[in-house]
């Protein structure tokens, strides 16, 4: 409740910061003629940093190591006879603790001195809070004070508060980065574990996938086989199937959108179209599964064939409408894109407007819709819930879309759930699969740049 409070405060005296510098600055500037260096309301943002940005910024050190300053403050209250106690036992002691502190129950029967213990305990929380508070407004009237009275007309505030948003940028710029290198050493480290226990030739070679170790010496189904090429074709299958659904739909949807569609129609069918985005994957999922299923099952019967409960056809065709957003709205921006000149000339020189987009206008877009394609295609490699919900878990080797299939996603996720040690190959054979995704998505998106900023200027 403090933190709220606090946030909003903070936010009310920015806010009177801003408004406070401007009427100081318009007022000076309205009774004599005086020439400004920055606009006033570069001096309202100084005044607006000064007030939040030093108090954020403690706040944000203080909720980092508030529980690690408290554990330290319980324990010292608890006694030194704690420091015999081992290191598994204290923690549970202090989970117990804050439980009890928490209002929440506990395992065991708590005693007097535990219960002592959580009333020090949220003692010592409120007053930390409280401190909190009080610090941060006293900061922020601090910062509003100091800032205020450096506001003048001569004072370079936009040089000021550029700098304090390009080195927020730069932050930004260098978690993306790190994180994006993190998880990418990550995934590698428990790559090489694994592949110290499985030969890379076997893995990537390898047609049969039954990752069955055993948890213990004694237990059936001590060695596996991870030959992972049955996921690689069940996912190029079911991404096959996507695209052949997605193609179509949402090229000649952003043809008729740019080309033949009215303003009033494009603006009512592209936000519609795009909702298709948004709607979460599970509810993809839950579609394919009790709707798509089903009616190909049925169909199929109807029609003599053998169609699986759980199929790629089925798993493939929903994808592929999820996928059709990624399409319709890159490939329309391409074609908008394509300079005026080039339809009228084409107009003009006795083309209809069929022949015009087929022979002018799609190819000065190819780039764009080529580069949409590829990215849709890493969407559809990378999709997880549709698959686990539609196409099954069963790694066969086929090519017959009628038949139950699993991909690199699905098995994934089968991989890390159960009961299994972090460092066997089971387990470790995920991080592989991970990678292994992680390198075919990254060559799809780099092949998808290379082409859009190769032929970006043929037509320009």
């Amino acid at each position: 409740m403090q933190l709220l409070i606090l946030l909003i405060a903070l936010g009310a005296i920015a806010a009177f910061g801003y408004f406070l510098a401007r009427r100081k600055l318009l007022g000076g500037a309205g009774t004599q003629a005086i020439r400004l260096h920055s606009r006033p309301s570069y001096h309202g943002w100084y005044v607006a940093l000064w007030c939040a940005l030093p108090s954020l910024i403690v706040l944000l050190f203080w909720l980092l190591f508030e529980e690690r300053i408290l554990e330290a403050l319980l324990i010292s209250y608890l006694g030194p006879e704690l420091a015999t106690v081992p290191t598994d036992m204290l923690g549970l002691l202090l989970n117990d603790i804050r439980n009890l502190a928490a209002g929440d129950a506990v395992s065991r029967e708590a005693d007097s001195a535990l219960m002592a213990a959580a009333e020090r305990y949220s003692a010592m929380r409120t007053t930390a809070r409280a401190a909190m508070l009080g610090g941060g407004l006293a900061l922020a009237a601090a910062g509003l004070g100091w800032s205020w009275r450096r506001v003048a007309p001569a004072f370079r505030a936009r040089h000021r508060v550029e700098r304090v948003v390009r080195g927020a940028l730069i932050l930004a710029s260098f978690v993306a980065v790190v994180t994006t290198v993190g998880i990418i050493l990550s995934v590698l480290f428990e790559s090489i574990r694994f592949f110290s226990i499985v030969p890379v030739g076997d893995f990537l070679f390898g047609i049969e996938w039954s990752p069955q170790t055993a948890i213990r010496e004694d237990q059936v189904g001590s060695s596996g086989a991870f030959g992972a090429v049955p996921l690689f074709t069940g996912t190029l299958l079911i991404t096959l199937i996507a695209m052949l659904v997605a193609l179509p739909v949402g090229l000649f949807s952003a043809i008729y959108m740019a080309e033949f569609a009215s303003p009033r129609v494009r603006n009512t069918v592209k936000p519609m179209l795009e909702i298709l985005a948004g709607v979460p994957t599970v509810v993809y999922g839950f579609f394919a599964a009790l709707t798509v299923a089903p009616a190909l099952r049925g169909a199929g019967a109807y029609l003599g064939l053998d169609v699986a409960s759980e199929s790629a056809l089925a798993a493939g065709a929903v994808m592929g409408i999820m996928i059709i957003p990624f399409i319709s709205s890159l490939s329309d921006d391409a074609i908008v894109a394509v300079p005026r000149a080039l339809r009228e000339g084409s107009l003009a020189m006795g083309a209809t407007r069929a022949e015009t987009v087929l022979k002018v206008i799609l190819p000065a877009a190819l780039p764009g819709i080529v580069a949409a394609c590829l990215l849709a295609i890493s969407r559809a490699i990378g999709e997880t819930m549709i698959v686990v919900m539609a196409a099954g878990l069963a790694a066969r080797l086929t090519a017959n879309p009628l038949d139950a299939v699993t991909t690199v996603t699905a098995q994934m996720v089968t991989l890390l759930v159960g009961d299994q040690e972090f460092d066997s190959a089971k387990t470790l054979a995920a991080f592989a699969l991970g990678l292994a995704l992680f390198l075919a998505t990254l060559a799809l998106n780099v092949l998808a740049l290379y082409i859009a900023r190769k032929y970006r200027e043929q037509y320009e």
